[in-house]
């Protein structure tokens, strides 16, 4: 049994807090730039390296890349060997956001009822997704979601009799509704299969997936492929003023589901999928 110290998770989480909102993945940071390299529309092709520049400028000053920090989401799987003393595991991963989002001067985005509206002032509780997985190591990924394009997914459920036909037709009225407002270039993140619940959460797992990776499952790499090629073609383009470039990536997980369901569920980013992955 391997024994993990709760100052260490916390000391981890602040970091990432602050790395995963000041700089995008090296392979986020190439899909944009091939996206300007292809890009045929002379405004889309301005827009993207408007982007470009505003992504080596949080880089360079360590500012953050949006000044929707997001909502600090986290999939944690936790090796069965694993021990965590010292404390909780969830107040640890809580207090490496309030570090993280005061130290790195990162806006505070958290209402602490979702009616009442007063900001908690630290953007804590995170959200936090827990898995018991085989071994002796603890893996932390977070993916700071900013609202602007979180409010423009979707979830629905399908009857299995509308089939992959109607799964494209969802995702693709999905981001044919979005349009500017969740900042396209897009990063579309889709779950099918599961249940209620359990379809929104692969949506947003697919999210921290690289864009240019595919589904193990040729099917379903295909339906990504499919999907890429069918949104770019609606020509929304970047900041929704056209072009070729619509979505960086469409990323699918799927899961078992029932014989009466067909669960989809589309969660959107902007091009800045923000997401830094970690193993204690």
């Amino acid at each position: 049994m391997r024994e993990i110290n709760i100052s260490e998770i916390t000391k981890t989480v602040s970091k990432m807090c602050i790395d995963a909102n000041l700089e995008l993945s090296p392979e986020m940071q190439s899909c944009i730039n091939k996206a300007e390299e292809e890009e045929n529309n002379p405004l889309a092709k301005s827009i993207l390296g408007q982007l470009k520049e505003n992504m080596d400028i949080a880089k360079s000053d360590r500012i953050p890349i949006c000044q929707d920090t997001g909502m600090a989401v986290f999939f944690v799987e936790i090796g069965q060997e694993v021990h965590i003393i010292g404390g909780s595991i969830t107040e640890a991963i809580n207090e490496g956001v309030r570090i993280g989002y005061e130290e790195g001067y990162l806006r505070k985005s958290v209402v602490g009822d979702p009616l009442l509206r007063e900001n908690t002032r630290d953007n804590t509780p995170a959200i936090i997704h827990y898995d018991i997985v085989p071994g002796d190591q603890l893996k932390i990924t977070i993916t700071p979601k900013g609202f602007g394009s979180e409010n423009m997914s979707v979830l629905k459920m399908l009857k299995p009799a509308d089939g992959i036909e109607g799964v494209k037709k969802t995702v693709i009225e999905v981001a044919t509704n979005a349009g500017p407002n969740a900042c396209p270039p897009f990063v579309m993140g889709v779950g099918i299969g599961g249940d209620f619940e359990l379809v929104a959460k692969l949506a947003k797992k697919a999210l921290t997936r690289e864009p240019g990776s595919h589904n193990e499952q040729a099917h379903i790499a295909e339906l990504e492929a499919e999907l890429l090629k069918e949104i770019n073609n609606l020509g929304i383009g970047p900041a929704g003023l056209g072009g070729d470039t619509t979505v960086l990536a469409v990323n699918i997980e799927t899961y078992p589901t029932h014989i009466a369901g067909l669960p989809v569920a589309v969660n959107m980013c902007c091009h800045v999928d923000r997401h830094k992955t970690v193993i204690i």
